[in-house]
């Protein structure tokens, strides 16, 4: 993941109608963080890198479609 380091970067696929506001980072521990954006004081998802790239892998590939 490339970015600054703790600076939050909302999904250019957020939109305000759809609701679907997803923010992503990377923290000073090198883990990626996730949160929704309506709700910056809520819960952060915490990934490893290694568990992060997979998730990418997986969702380039298709793995992730319904």
């Amino acid at each position: 993941m490339t970015g600054l380091t703790n600076v939050w970067k909302k999904s250019s696929r957020s939109t305000p109608q759809g609701g679907n506001c997803v923010e992503v980072r990377r923290a000073e521990d090198e883990s990626i963080q996730v949160r929704d954006s309506k709700n910056p004081n809520g819960s952060i998802l915490s990934f490893s890198p290694a568990e992060w790239d997979a998730f990418i892998d997986d969702t380039k590939a298709g793995g992730f479609n319904l």
